[in-house]
């Protein structure tokens, strides 16, 4: 099957403030960058330093205290929560530390599920779920739970879930960080393959050597 180019999706912040609690800690401060279209953005920094915070406002996941988050240049922060919800369907996907698949569902339908929420062709996603489980060796495993499988299975059939909707922009926090070598290898090979079709690809890691692979690298600071 020829693989056509995604869409892509520029992400910027400005002067990003986030604290969980108000008159809390800021864990980010006036964090401003870039995040390019076709580049793998490799975010770093000691725990606590905000790195997955950081990931998850530029998702639309959690909204910033303060500063803007803008997606192709139009801001996103004080949209509806509705609103953010459809752009998240539609545009992206996450990859979530330590899998974090529903148990009661199978392993196909945790693939599946998101997608459908995205209003793609239930067939469709179900063809591309296939492949994407193919591709990656769990195909075996499609009718099993998430309790039945080992943790790397896990964590690429949570790759296989980000991917299904084929999204402009992939976030992925910690993807690789549990994981042997070999199934490393296959979740980082895969983040930047959707990167080389055009998609925009943000990692929130503590694996320094990912730095070096990437084509940004950020360092996230700690609490002020």
């Amino acid at each position: 099957m020829i693989k056509t180019p995604v869409q892509g999706l520029r992400l910027e912040a400005r002067d990003l403030g986030f604290a969980y609690r108000r008159g809390g800690d800021q864990v980010l401060d006036k964090v401003s960058l870039v995040m390019e279209p076709g580049m793998v953005t490799v975010l770093t920094g000691v725990s606590g330093a905000g790195k997955s915070t950081l990931l998850y406002v530029l998702a639309l996941l959690l909204r910033a205290t303060s500063g803007s988050v803008l997606w192709d240049g139009q801001p996103v922060e004080s949209l509806p929560d509705a609103r953010r919800c459809q752009l998240r369907a539609a545009r992206s996907g996450f990859v979530f530390q330590d899998a974090m698949l529903d148990p009661s569902r199978s392993v196909a339908d945790n693939v599946a599920e998101g997608a459908l929420f995205s209003g793609l062709d239930p067939v469709v996603v179900a063809r591309r779920a296939t492949s994407l489980l193919e591709r990656f060796g769990v195909a075996h495993r499609a009718d099993h739970r998430p309790g039945e499988i080992s943790g790397g299975q896990a964590q690429r059939v949570a790759l296989c879930r980000a991917l299904v909707g084929d999204p402009d922009v992939v976030f992925a926090d910690e993807p690789t960080g549990n994981l042997d070598h070999e199934s490393a290898t296959v979740v980082w090979e895969a983040l930047r393959g959707q990167a080389n079709r055009g998609a925009t690809v943000a990692i929130a890691t503590h694996q320094e050597d990912l730095a070096g692979l990437a084509d940004q690298h950020v360092v996230v600071g700690g609490p002020r």
